[in-house]
């Protein structure tokens, strides 16, 4: 059940499908993204939204797992887009194509995720965009 739950996550909240997340997360979910903790489904939704604001195409895909146990989620993915602009310092055209890599970490209590931890390539992101060397 958990592995499908990461998927919804991943497949749907990922996509675009920003109700999902009310419907996978609890209401009092934690996310923990690199300088930012987020709150509840719907600031978990608003994160993923302005991920979208600056990437057209957005795809994911699933690279490892979702390894299961102790209620608690692991996999790996590779996010997919093309840059939109209007990130601060980057200098790649407008319909760059990008992709970087991350990993997840979930927690479940009764059947929905309760807090999440994500790490990713966002280091890789900015250099693909011209941000940093």
């Amino acid at each position: 059940m958990l592995d499908e739950l990461y998927r919804r996550w991943l497949f749907e909240v990922w996509t675009g499908d920003y109700a999902v997340a009310g419907e996978i997360l609890t209401p009092g979910f934690t996310g923990h993204w690199p300088n930012l903790e987020v709150h509840g489904p719907a600031e978990a939704a608003e994160q993923v939204r302005r991920s979208h604001a600056s990437f057209g195409g957005v795809r994911t895909s699933l690279d490892a797992g979702p390894v299961v146990g102790d209620g608690m989620v692991a996999a790996g993915w590779t996010f997919h887009g093309e840059y939109l602009g209007g990130i601060p310092g980057a200098t790649a055209a407008p319909g760059t194509p990008v992709s970087f890599r991350g990993q997840d970490i979930f927690r479940a209590e009764e059947g929905r995720f309760a807090e999440y931890w994500v790490v990713s390539d966002a280091l890789g992101l900015m250099a693909t965009l011209g941000a940093v060397r």
